[in-house]
């Protein structure tokens, strides 16, 4: 992780301890009609393959992945439009809004596989994934939930922290999937993206 990444996730750290208590999440309803759902969905669960469900999100996880996007250390350019010069207020009354919908899978999953299902099941004891994202994968503070994520997305996003092209708050999901080969990434999303 760069200096720049640390220095950022320290300081979300230690300033935003309780986002969801302390903000409007009707002023970040508004905000997302006119930004957000579109690709993310009406109710913070996106239909669009690659783009991940808002809905139940942790919102400190939330808060810092738009920082990290909004000061240019997480590439993610269909997000720059939306991220640029977006104030804290902003990020925050999003994330408030969308911890506060109802999380669940898309509509739009694939079946589930009972073999893949097992094997991916297997993967995350090996991996330890409930250590930082609990055992009902909720997530926590800057962890994110992972239950019922879009299976393409949480695909790409396994190989992207494997490959260290994904840029976190802390190198922890780079080491937790490091070596990992593909079909065990696919195993593992194909879990989590069907576990309610």
């Amino acid at each position: 992780m760069s200096i720049r990444a640390f220095l950022v996730a320290a300081v979300l750290a230690a300033t935003i301890p309780d986002i969801a208590a302390a903000q409007d999440r009707a002023r970040g309803e508004q905000l997302a009609a006119g930004r957000c759902t579109a690709c993310h969905g009406e109710n913070g669960r996106s239909q669009l393959e690659g783009i991940p469900s808002l809905a139940g999100q942790q919102p400190l996880f939330m808060v810092t992945q738009m920082i990290l996007m909004r000061e240019g250390i997480r590439q993610v350019p269909a997000m720059v439009p939306f991220v640029d010069r977006i104030a804290d207020k902003d990020v925050e009354d999003l994330a408030a809004y969308y911890a506060s919908l109802a999380a669940g899978p898309a509509e739009d999953r694939s079946p589930r596989d009972a073999a893949l299902a097992a094997r991916g099941e297997a993967q995350m004891a090996t991996r330890h994934c409930t250590v930082c994202h609990l055992p009902t994968l909720q997530g926590r503070e800057q962890i994110p939930r992972i239950t019922g994520q879009r299976e393409e997305f949480l695909a790409h996003t396994l190989a992207a922290y494997r490959d260290g092209s994904r840029v976190g708050a802390d190198p922890q999901m780079n080491d937790a999937v490091r070596g990992m080969p593909d079909a065990d990434i696919a195993a593992l999303a194909h879990y989590l993206a069907h576990r309610d």
